[in-house]
């Protein structure tokens, strides 16, 4: 799917709510609200009015990583962003070339064998593209030191160019986040669930609606050619699993917060189309071909107009739903990207 609309440059949000004045919070965002063809417009703070008891968020549980470090190759100066641990202990990585202004722009993957120097006498090979689709992602080893370690000394988290500065790492941990026992998580922020906050949660959670932990590690995102997604990482634990059977039994609502919990959720799936714990890889791209089983609504970002992601977003809501809710989001002026406001899309009926 491809809108035929532009986002102007202002619209990208440039520093997180918080940052826009004083006495805001991450809930200060607005948040567009899409009921089929029906739109509205609200606070995110509104949330749990829009919400009713039975209702299930699922929600991304996976912190976010400083997963951009500085290196050399050779003598050219290069930005390393760490996308995807494998299971062979490998990390799929983009070599970015420093823009001049504190963010990166693309640059020509590979060959094979290209050593980077990284801080801390850490030394890093690439091995080999990633997938047969392109060469912006290559899977290299790591001598010297461990991933988890580098980043934690050395990293900074991701930034493009459409925001003003860098911020320190806690900006783009939402209020799920829990770090794994092995030290991996997100290469770019769950950025759905980052308007949440403890007083929201507990707002939520005393009117009754039920919260569902999942975890998917999303990788490097392409900010240039808009790629479908890579596999990544992903876990439904059991407790969750039976959550969200017991809200879809009672007739609540199951609303995954961001797309990376709607691949996680519908990648547990079985045949019979019942949730059961599962973790593991998913390669699963959300399509209106492949539509949704289990998810019902959800609460996402605003994304480009050319980003896979609105392919999921027409799986749940239909492209009507997508076109008008995006006509709406640039008339009201809404804001773009992580730090942006939000699109919450239920069904049709009202609560």
């Amino acid at each position: 799917m491809t809108l035929a609309v532009r986002v102007p440059e202002e619209l990208s949000a440039r520093v997180p709510v918080e940052q826009r004045g004083p006495g805001l919070e991450r809930d200060a965002v607005r948040m567009l609200v899409s009921r089929g063809a029906e739109v509205a417009h609200h606070t995110f703070r509104e949330l749990p009015l829009l919400l009713r008891a039975g209702d299930l968020l699922v929600v991304n549980t996976s912190a976010t990583l400083a997963a951009a470090v500085d290196g050399w190759t050779g003598h050219a100066r290069v930005v390393v962003h760490f996308s995807t641990r494998g299971d062979d202990g490998r990390w799929a990585v983009e070599l970015r070339e420093p823009d001049g202004r504190g963010t990166t722009r693309a640059r020509p993957g590979g060959p094979s064998g290209r050593e980077v120097c990284l801080p801390g006498g850490v030394g890093l090979v690439l091995e080999e593209p990633l997938s047969g689709r392109g060469e912006r992602l290559w899977w290299a080893r790591v001598s010297g030191a461990g991933v988890p370690g580098l980043l934690r000394e050395y990293g900074r988290p991701i930034r493009y160019a459409y925001t003003e500065r860098d911020q320190p790492l806690s900006a783009y941990q939402t209020v799920f986040a829990m770090p794994s026992a092995d030290g991996t998580g997100s290469a770019e922020m769950p950025s759905a669930a980052r308007p949440f906050t403890a007083r929201l949660v507990a707002e939520l959670v005393s009117r009754g609606v039920l919260f569902a932990p999942v975890a998917l590690h999303t990788g490097v995102a392409s900010a240039e050619a808009h790629e479908p997604p890579y596999p990544e990482r992903f876990s439904v634990p059991e407790a969750s699993a039976r959550l969200i059977e017991a809200a879809r039994a009672g007739g609540g609502r199951v609303v995954a917060v961001g797309t990376t919990a709607v691949r996680a959720v519908e990648s547990a799936v079985g045949a019979d189309g019942a949730v059961r714990a599962r973790a593991g890889w998913t390669d699963l791209v959300v399509t209106p071909e492949r539509g949704v089983r289990v998810v019902d609504g959800l609460l996402t970002g605003l994304h480009e107009p050319e980003a896979s992601h609105l392919l999921m977003l027409e799986a749940v809501a239909g492209r009507v739903a997508v076109e008008r809710g995006y006509g709406a989001a640039l008339q009201g002026r809404y804001l773009w990207h992580e730090f942006g406001d939000v699109h919450l899309v239920l069904p049709g009926v009202r609560p």
